[in-house]
């Protein structure tokens, strides 16, 4: 298993891993919201020097919860068992919280795929993560808008 950002993290302050199958699915997604946001955050940062509100109206796109349901959807059919059975697990929990701008169906499928980010966040598996990430952002049409100052959706 690679060494992933999470694992240097415990390492350096001295955590312990967890069994991560004993987390709730919606420790799995705060977590996963987290990582997602820095995946995005970081590609607009690296384009280049922008404004910040510039920066922010772009990422927000990308990060909210309409666009990241669309991002479930067109994953699943490249899941694996064990992973869909992590989204479903986030998809079904029930939040108290709910996303402004957002439909029930939508803020579900969200929060599955953000447990799912957590799950592969938490696993090390950075690569496979970023990977579902890339691949669903070329799917949605997200992908362009990171590299134009095109809005996404």
């Amino acid at each position: 298993m690679e060494k992933g950002m999470n694992a240097y993290i415990l390492e350096k302050f001295g955590i312990k891993s967890q069994d991560i199958r004993s987390y709730s699915p919606l420790v799995l997604a705060y977590i996963g919201d987290g990582i997602y946001d820095l995946i995005i955050r970081t590609v607009m940062v690296g384009r280049g020097n922008s404004h910040v509100n510039n920066l922010h109206q772009r990422t927000s796109q990308l990060v909210k919860a309409h666009t990241q349901s669309e991002l479930a959807g067109v994953l699943m059919p490249v899941l694996t068992e064990e992973e869909i059975t992590v989204y479903k697990r986030g998809r079904n929990a029930k939040s108290a919280t709910m996303a402004k701008n957002a439909t029930v169906a939508d803020y579900r499928r969200a929060t599955g795929f953000e447990a799912l980010i957590g799950y592969l966040y938490l696993e090390n598996q950075t690569e496979r993560l970023m990977e579902l990430v890339l691949t669903g952002l070329e799917k949605v049409g997200g992908w362009e808008s990171l590299l134009t100052d095109k809005p996404c959706h």
